[in-house]
C-alpha cells in the first residue's frame, strides 16, 4: 500500500511538472491544535508542532498545486480532577501522535497573494506514546508508554484553509484537516480519527 502511493505521488509530481508555468520551493512551521474525531469523546485539545517544506507550481495567475512534506505533532489528551475528604486528585493522559504527513493542497487565489487551499493527504505514523500524570494526597506518579501497535500506520483525509503570501516571500496559512480513516487498530467497534487545525509561517525561495 506505501508503495503505490508514493508511485502515486511521484507520477503526480511527475505531470504537474510538465504542466506548470512557474515553481517556487519553500519550507514552512507551525502550531498544531490537535484532537480526536470518531468515537473518541470528551477529549481535550492537544498542542503540538509541525515543520516540513513545500514546492508551489501554479499553471496560472489563479490556479496552483502545492505539494508538501511535514512532520505533525498530533494527538489529544483527558483531563480529569475530583476532590475527595478535601484531597484534589489529578489525572491527564496525552496520546501523542507523531506523522510524517504529505499533503497534496490545490490552491485558488482569490486575489494577489491570497489563496483558498484545499486537498486530500496521507500520513504515516511515526511515533505513538500514552503520557501519563497523576497527583493526589501527597503524591505523584507519571509514565510514557509506546502504543504504537494500538494503531495503524497510514492515515489519510482531506484539508481545507487559507495562505497569504507577501510580496517579499513570508507566508500564513491556516488549515484544518479532518482525517477520514479509523487509525484505531485494536478494536472494530471503536472508530478514532485525526482532527488538527494548523497555524503556519512560511517563506517561498
Amino acid at each position: 500500500m506505501k508503495k503505490l502511493l508514493l508511485i502515486a505521488v511521484i507520477a503526480i509530481f511527475g505531470v504537474i511538472g510538465v504542466q506548470a508555468q512557474e515553481m517556487q520551493f519553500g519550507a514552512k512551521a507551525g502550531v498544531n491544535i490537535a484532537n480526536g474525531a470518531g468515537d473518541v469523546e470528551d477529549a481535550d485539545s492537544k498542542i503540538g508542532l509541525h515543520i516540513g517544506a513545500f514546492a508551489e507550481f501554479m499553471f496560472s495567475e489563479k490556479f496552483a498545486f502545492q505539494p508538501e512534506l511535514l512532520y505533525s505533532m498530533q494527538g489529544y489528551k483527558y483531563e480529569e480532577s475530583e476532590t475527595f475528604n478535601g484531597e484534589t486528585f489529578t489525572a491527564e493522559d496525552k496520546v501523542k501522535l507523531d506523522y510524517i504527513n504529505i499533503p497534496l493542497i490545490f490552491k485558488y487565489y482569490v486575489t494577489e497573494g491570497l489563496a483558498i487551499e484545499a486537498g486530500p493527504q496521507v500520513g504515516f505514523l511515526v511515533s505513538a506514546k500514552s503520557d501519563y500524570e497523576a497527583s493526589g494526597g501527597g503524591q505523584s506518579e507519571s509514565a510514557e508508554i509506546d502504543i504504537k501497535d494500538g494503531y495503524k500506520s497510514l492515515d489519510y483525509g482531506i484539508n481545507g484553509g487559507l495562505s497569504y503570501t507577501l510580496d517579499m516571500g513570508v507566508m500564513f496559512g491556516a488549515r484544518y484537516y479532518y482525517g477520514l480513516a479509523d487509525i484505531d487498530d485494536t478494536s472494530d467497534d471503536f472508530d478514532e480519527k485525526n482532527s488538527v487545525i494548523q497555524i503556519s509561517v512560511g517563506y517561498k525561495f
